[in-house]
């Protein structure tokens, strides 16, 4: 697996990631389905360098947007999951956050939890999206 920083030209795709993964997901299905504006990745975090592509045999394979210290955006191909390319993402999150001088946080959907806990964050409470409760986490 190598990650890299995201291409222009890669958006509209990265987007399509993004919207397969929400589906796949039976928590954030509902949410999607009323709110399908929901999917948007800026140009400007690609062209900042806050968003990191993972390739698998030269296909992408997820991504995940950092904006200063806050993890914005994890999503990984649903045939992927739980291979260990959402983690190594985190990593690579955590690693261009402190190379700043800078924790990472992250607003994680309830489900989320575990995976976020396994990945080294710990709960710092609760928080609000406009798709409902969430958790504030750090690391």
């Amino acid at each position: 697996m190598r990650i890299r920083p995201a291409l222009p030209e890669e958006r509209k795709a990265l987007e399509e990631l993004q919207r397969r993964a929400s589906l796949a997901n039976p928590t954030d299905r509902p949410h999607l389905d009323a709110n399908p504006d929901a999917i948007h990745l800026p140009a400007e975090h690609i062209a900042r360098g806050q968003v990191f592509v993972a390739e698998l045999d030269g296909r992408v394979a997820g991504f995940v947007a950092q904006v200063g210290s806050e993890l914005d955006g994890l999503f990984v191909e649903p045939a992927l999951w739980s291979r260990g390319i959402g983690r190594a993402l985190v990593e690579r999150a955590v690693h261009e956050a402190r190379c700043n001088g800078l924790s990472v946080t992250v607003v994680a959907n309830p489900a989320a939890l575990g995976f976020y806990g396994k990945c080294g964050f710990t709960v710092e409470g609760p928080a609000s999206t406009r798709f409902g409760p969430a958790l504030r986490m750090s690391r």
